[in-house]
C-alpha cells in the first residue's frame, strides 16, 4: 500500500516538476522579449503615408494590366474586320478599360492631394 501512495505522490511532482519547467522555459524568453521595444515593420509612420502607399502600389501593379487591357481591345478594333457588333464590343472594351484607369488613378491623385493638405495643415 505503501509503494502505491509513493508512486502516486511521485507521478504528481514529476507532472508539477514538468510544468514548473515548462513554464519557466517558455515563460523566460517572453519575459525577455517584453522587455525590448517592438518595431513598426512597415515603413509608414501615419496611416495616411500607408494608404498613400498602398495606393501607389495598385498603381504600379495596375499600369502593366491597363496598358495590356489597352493593346487587347486595340487588337479588338483590329480583328473586328468591318462587324458592327465586334466594333461595338470592342469600343465597350476600351470605354471600360478608360473608366477603370481614370478611378485608378483618379484615387491615387486624391489620396497624395489629400495627404499633402492634411501635412501642410498639421505642420508636420
Amino acid at each position: 500500500m505503501k509503494a502505491r501512495i509513493f508512486n502516486f505522490q511521485f507521478s504528481i511532482f514529476k507532472t508539477v516538476w514538468r510544468y514548473t519547467v515548462a513554464i519557466i522555459v517558455y515563460a523566460v524568453p517572453v519575459i525577455a522579449a517584453a522587455q525590448q521595444t517592438l518595431e513598426n515593420p512597415l515603413r509608414f509612420s501615419s496611416l495616411e503615408t500607408f494608404i498613400e502607399g498602398v495606393l501607389q502600389a495598385v498603381v504600379m501593379v495596375a499600369l502593366p494590366i491597363i496598358v495590356a487591357f489597352i493593346v487587347y481591345a486595340g487588337f479588338k478594333y483590329i480583328f473586328a474586320r468591318g462587324s458592327i457588333d465586334k466594333i461595338k464590343d470592342a469600343h465597350k472594351n476600351f470605354t471600360y478599360v478608360i473608366i477603370g484607369t481614370i478611378l485608378i488613378l483618379g484615387a491615387w491623385v486624391l489620396a497624395t492631394l489629400i495627404g499633402g493638405t492634411v501635412t501642410q495643415l498639421l505642420g508636420n
